[in-house]
């Protein structure tokens, strides 16, 4: 090792080393302050097990591992100094780094020293984790490098660099840093402060809760969350910050609305501390007004779980009083998806590393789709961390997460910030597909009569109600006839098994564990509607009792299994009329939307589309092939209402080759070229080689004579609706717009120049008076 610190200051020429990033530089930097007699502080960083690190692993990932981590030692002392280090390699895995003395307290030399190690681990080790799901354990020890009038110079370099490699492979007690004192003084005076990122629900476009962060006071070393968490575990005073922590989110979160949430990290460490265990935080929510459901205990998987029956134990105590559960940085951490699968979580917050760059890479697709998936049959929650732009959120949606958090969402503040976020993007696969199945039942039709009890009764009261009346599985709770909570009879019995459950409800009133934010909806709802916001409740409500009101009032209660069974009997009979092929909704529907359009006074467009020349490619290719081009048309009509159209835009295939689609005057012309250009350019590939290079059809037409026949085109005709009219009237209508535009060569769509219907003529255009559509846009002939 020494040599090859002379070596350098004799030779100038580099040894062996990891990093090739400019050794001449540094030699003539070492070189510099160690002739000029100027005192330097010096820290040597050793990878503990690095020999056993390269022969698990190979040395492509070990040469990685030192080529990174040089590279962040330089930059940590660059931060944290403001000056320009030496950083060279001793031998593999052993690091010699220098700079300038800062001063002359040997205390702020070594908690310089230990900054620059906790840097340097955790970025290393967020590298190794993704490759090996391990971690760096580095040692690490400093010296000062000063010579006496009179010394050898590179003696002194020879002693320096001996006594920081024997520092190195000592254990650092902490309490001999001033850090220590600064950290204590931390936890002593709570000079902690909380603030709050949003967690969006990409179905409703609304806040679904707020994830609580810390941060340590300005201008210390500790404003840093990895610093002052790193320092907390490794003196042993975690459980103790993260109480302050949970009791600062706590108290300065302000008020939420019913059914958002406040998610609070907690290390796995913490979960098993005794410490933990003793109802200090839900007396803490029952100060401000929360309840322990809207709580959601955030695990970070960059943690190894060791102690897995406490931890177990621990975990099923809090989810027995309604508290949540996610596993934070998902893909980034130590056992992946056997500790998910273990522990269930409520919530899967997946690592930014597999979000960054989503939207251009398919593999990372892939990944977070069988996520996706891997969520849903476990009952899982997925929410995309580090959302940093508009492509990686539509991508994410479009994927099927169901929740997002970042900064092109919102940044982290306190107060609370609202999302700053393009709702455009914000529909669900389910909406975009445009089928309708809309149940206009009013859910009152449902109603059963519900078990009602004032606020105030206490817990075993409300024990002996299920027990005498076995016909009713929960409770509702009014103040003044109004419902202000929701029991239901598994949800007591799971709080009142719990480890101290029967003793610490026995006296409360039936507030404390009720649910404060159940579904409550109007007896005028529609079923679906209802279902929808039952569907969308976090799991372990997905099946509670929906409250009916009548004027704010109790009117019953429906259980899910009856709204369901109900459900399931409209849409049987609802898609008896969609059609098989496109799986789009047919004409019973498309009269139903119309009509209920005329009837609200909207205004909008309608599109009829067909297909031109079709029924000699069905004859030619076959039907098989025929279905194949309905499906294109389809597609492509389905694709550009869901990018160009709004949430109200729809697509209905009523029958055969014939399309119609309604949306808003202003989106229904893009909408309509974006098809036809694109229909144009793919109905090609659904061709033999030697009728595409022709670009016609040798055919037997109905009258027996063979001919040639252009390719399959696309017709659309577009009229425009703005008022009171009948079906009648808007079919003839689009049935003339549709002929004029079938005249036309090629991929068209033509617009009715004629008043909307049902609005008055104008001036000099008489009742009746037929003007011609006129054609918007005509692609050349296919």
């Amino acid at each position: 090792m020494i040599k090859t610190v002379l070596h350098l200051l004799r030779n100038g020429k580099h040894a062996p080393a990891a990093d090739t990033g400019a050794p001449d530089l540094r030699t003539n930097r070492l070189r510099e302050l160690v002739r000029n007699g100027q005192d330097f502080d010096i820290l040597l960083i050793n990878v503990r097990d690095f020999p056993l690190l390269r022969e698990l692993y190979g040395n492509d990932l070990a040469q990685e591992v030192e080529a990174q981590l040089t590279a962040v030692l330089r930059r940590a002392v660059s931060e944290r100094l403001h000056v320009v280090p030496f950083c060279m390699t001793l031998e593999p895995g052993e690091y010699l780094l220098g700079w300038p003395s800062q001063g002359d307290d040997p205390r702020t030399q070594h908690d310089t020293a230990y900054e620059i190690r906790l840097l340097a681990q955790r970025e290393a080790n967020a590298h190794l984790l993704r490759w090996a799901g391990r971690e760096l354990d580095l040692g690490f020890g400093c010296a000062r490098h000063t010579v006496a009038k009179g010394q050898d110079r590179e003696a002194r370099l020879f002693q320096a660099v001996n006594e920081a490699r024997l520092r190195a492979k000592m254990r650092l007690d902490l309490s001999q840093l001033s850090l220590s004192t600064e950290f204590n003084a931390i936890l002593h005076n709570r000079d902690v402060r909380a603030v709050f990122q949003p967690i969006a629900d990409f179905t409703t476009g609304t806040i679904l809760a707020w994830e609580a962060l810390a941060r340590g006071p300005e201008g210390t070393a500790f404003q840093s969350p990895a610093m002052l968490f790193d320092f907390a575990e490794q003196s042993g005073k975690l459980f103790a910050l993260e109480r302050l922590c949970r009791e600062k989110a706590i108290s300065t979160l302000g008020l939420i609305a019913p059914g958002q949430k406040l998610f609070l990290n907690i290390h796995p460490k913490t979960m098993a501390d005794p410490n933990f265990t003793h109802g200090k935080t839900l007396e803490l929510l029952e100060t401000v007004g929360l309840a322990p459901e809207n709580i959601v205990f955030e695990i970070t998987e960059r943690h190894s779980i060791t102690e897995f029956a406490l931890f177990h134990r621990t975990l099923d105590h809090y989810r027995s009083q309604g508290y949540l559960v996610a596993i934070d940085d998902a893909g980034a951490g130590y056992s992946g998806l056997t500790s998910i699968a273990q522990i269930r979580p409520d919530f899967i917050k997946i690592d930014m590393s597999l979000i960054q760059g989503i939207d251009k890479d398919p593999v990372k697709r892939a990944l977070i789709e069988t996520f996706v998936t891997f969520a849903d049959k476990i009952g899982s929650k997925i929410i995309a961390e580090g959302i940093e732009s508009q492509a990686q959120a539509a991508c994410l949606i479009d994927i099927g997460v169901h929740y997002g958090q970042g900064y092109y969402l919102a940044k982290p503040a306190t107060p609370k910030p609202s999302l700053a976020l393009d709702t455009t993007y914000l529909r669900t696969r389910q909406e975009q597909t445009r089928i309708s199945t809309s149940c206009l039942m009013p859910i009152g039709n449902l109603v059963e009569a519900a078990q009602v009890r004032p606020a105030g009764m206490l817990v075993p009261d409300a024990q002996q109600c299920f027990e005498s009346t076995r016909q009713h599985t929960s409770i509702v709770i009014v103040d003044e006839e109004r419902p202000i909570g929701l029991v239901m009879e598994y949800q007591l019995n799971r709080q009142l098994s719990g480890q101290f459950g029967s003793a610490l409800y026995a006296k409360r009133p039936v507030e404390a564990i009720m649910d404060r934010s159940p579904l409550i909806v109007d007896e005028a709802t529609p079923v679906e509607q209802t279902a929808k916001a039952a569907m969308q409740r976090e799991k372990i409500k997905a099946y509670d009792d929906i409250i009916v009101t009548s004027q704010g009032r109790v009117l019953g209660i429906v259980t899910v299994q009856r709204l369901l069974s109900t459900l399931a009997s409209v849409q049987v009979e609802m898609a008896k009329g969609t059609n098989p092929l496109t799986g789009l909704p047919g004409n019973v529907t498309l009269e139903q939307e119309v009509e209920a359009s005329v009837a609200a006074g909207k205004c909008f467009s309608i599109a009829y589309a067909d297909l031109d020349n079709f029924k000699v490619y069905n004859d030619t290719y076959g039907f098989k092939n025929g279905d194949r081009v309905i499906k294109l048309a389809a597609d492509l009509l389905d694709h550009s209402v869901r990018r160009y159209g709004d949430a109200t835009a729809k697509l209905f295939h009523i029958g055969g080759d014939d399309f119609v689609l309604m949306s808003k005057p202003e989106h229904v012309e893009r909408i309509c070229q974006a098809t036809t250009r694109s229909f144009k350019r793919l109905i090609r590939g659904c061709y033999c080689l030697e009728d595409r290079t022709r670009g016609e059809v040798i055919a037997t037409g109905r009258d027996g004579v063979e001919r040639t026949y252009p390719l399959v085109s696309l017709s659309i005709g577009i009229l425009e609706i703005g008022g009171p009219c009948s079906l009648q009237e808007i079919g003839e209508r689009a049935a003339y717009v549709k002929k004029y535009a079938k005249s036309l060569p090629g991929n068209v769509y033509a617009r009715d120049r004629r008043q909307p219907l049902g609005t008055e003529q104008l001036p000099g255009n008489g009742q009746g008076v037929c003007a011609e559509p006129a054609p918007l846009k005509e692609d050349s002939a296919a």
